[in-house]
């Protein structure tokens, strides 16, 4: 997989060797799984770069990718070769081995949309997952994992925030408590309670520690409950 920038819009390819691009476009999940990737990495490391490098990837599956009703094609508008589109553009929305793009993306979007406060990404995201789960109905194996952003959903996602140093061992805790959770699709950001203005991760912005002291404050939709600074009460919070 290689990551580049054309006229402003990020694009992938399928394939590297020795540093050198390959040729064959990437498809709608391998910018999905790759901004879910990035999502991921940003959870563990606290470095906003990687949810603006997945914001990026994600604003150009909303470009090139849409349908123009409720989901997305598989090949972007500008690489879908335009004989084979008039007849018929890729677009597979059950899962196999892996999820389908379309399941992918709402995932990403989803997620995404809970750090930053994305209205539009959230929503674009709640209508990818329509057809999937009209053939879960029937065919659940064809939707695992479009069921599993949905559940993701219905339980808001939780969003957590924690803030503190990140060496202070209360912090460390926090997160711990966090990453332990089996609440469905749970969303963390981390930071210093000092966060500048603009900052990608909006989920961060006003959220004081408590007397000074490494605090959690778990959200949905960003209205949330009473921060706390004791991992066990956080434990609690983020029960399913």
């Amino acid at each position: 997989m290689h990551l580049s920038d054309v006229d402003g819009t990020a694009r992938l390819v399928r394939t590297s060797r020795d540093g050198v691009a390959g040729t064959a476009p990437g498809v709608l999940e391998d910018y999905a799984h790759v901004a879910d990737g990035f999502l991921a990495l940003y959870k563990v490391t606290g470095e906003q770069v990687w949810v603006s490098r997945a914001g990026r990837l994600l604003d150009s599956v909303l470009e090139r990718f849409r349908d123009g009703v409720d989901g997305f094609f598989d090949t972007a508008s500008d690489q879908t070769d335009p004989v084979l589109a008039r007849i018929r553009r890729p677009r597979d929305v059950a899962d196999g081995p892996t999820p389908s793009g379309q399941a992918a993306a709402a995932g990403a979007l989803l997620t995404y949309a809970a750090l930053t406060g994305s209205r539009e990404h959230r929503e674009v995201a709640r209508r990818a997952l329509t057809e999937p789960l009209l053939i879960s109905s029937r065919h659940p194996r064809a939707a695992g994992w479009a069921l599993a952003v949905a559940e993701a959903a219905l339980d808001g996602p939780r969003e957590v925030a924690v803030v503190g140093p990140v060496d202070d061992p209360a912090t460390q805790a926090l997160r711990r408590t966090t990453w332990a959770t089996t609440a469905p699709g749970v969303v963390l950001a981390v930071g210093t309670g000092d966060e500048p203005a603009g900052s990608p991760v909006a989920l961060l912005a006003d959220r004081p520690m408590s007397g000074g002291r490494p605090t959690a404050y778990v959200c949905r939709g960003f209205v949330c409950d009473r921060p706390t600074t004791d991992p066990v009460e956080l434990a609690a919070q983020l029960t399913p």
